[in-house]
């Protein structure tokens, strides 16, 4: 085994860990129980926004979390600008996690974590349109992205490529979702109305 993987191994089992202890510390369980309870304690937290970001990184690596959920939370409580700020260290975070783990333990996980024609689809996606549809993918509201990084992860794409696909296709959304928490909690409803049919009008025309 050479130094660099053996350092990027440790790494990977290092952001593991952490994410394991601050999802723990955190009581961020309670995400699967009570949404509210959970808006609440991370307001109270002394260290909210870690605990925030543990959620976003969570969020993608158990990809059957509505993504979209916590993204609207994060505008919510922290505004438009830390909102984007914290859900894209925590989205990037999650994205690079999902992705190694898929790099590392291959086919075998990916076939317990992505459904097998979902896996087919994507797959012939990125045999046949490569990264530019890759990115796309990432830019369309309600597409199931963290499935794409499990994905992505058993390609040849460069893990470098990797996270600035996945960011910068990701932040868009990311903004809109924060933005949108931040009208909910100014009561624009109005606006934020026209902003889900807008999302809504261009998931359904990408799909």
């Amino acid at each position: 085994m050479n130094r660099n993987l053996a350092l990027r191994i440790l790494l990977l089992l290092a952001l593991i860990a952490l994410v394991g202890y601050l999802f723990i510390h955190f009581d961020l369980y309670l995400f699967f129980k009570d949404k509210n309870k959970l808006i609440s304690f991370i307001q109270t937290s002394r260290y909210d926004e870690l605990a925030f970001i543990a959620l976003q990184i969570v969020q993608v690596v158990v990809a059957v979390i509505p993504g979209e959920i916590s993204g609207f939370i994060g505008g919510y409580l922290y505004g438009p600008l830390l909102g984007t700020i914290y859900s894209t260290i925590g989205l990037t975070l999650g994205s690079w996690l999902a992705f190694m783990l898929a790099r590392f333990f291959g086919e075998p996980l990916l076939e317990k974590v992505v459904k097998k024609e979902v896996f087919e689809k994507f797959d012939h996606f990125m045999e046949h349109k490569g990264l530019l549809v890759s990115f796309l993918l990432f830019l369309i509201p309600g597409f199931p992205k963290d499935y794409l990084c499990y994905i992505m992860g058993v390609s040849r794409i460069p893990a470098l490529t990797f996270i600035v696909i996945s960011t910068i296709g990701r932040f868009f959304g990311t903004m809109m979702l924060s933005v949108s928490g931040n009208m909910a909690r100014e009561e624009h409803y109005a606006m934020l109305a026209v902003i889900a049919v807008a999302a809504a009008v261009v998931s359904f025309l990408a799909w």
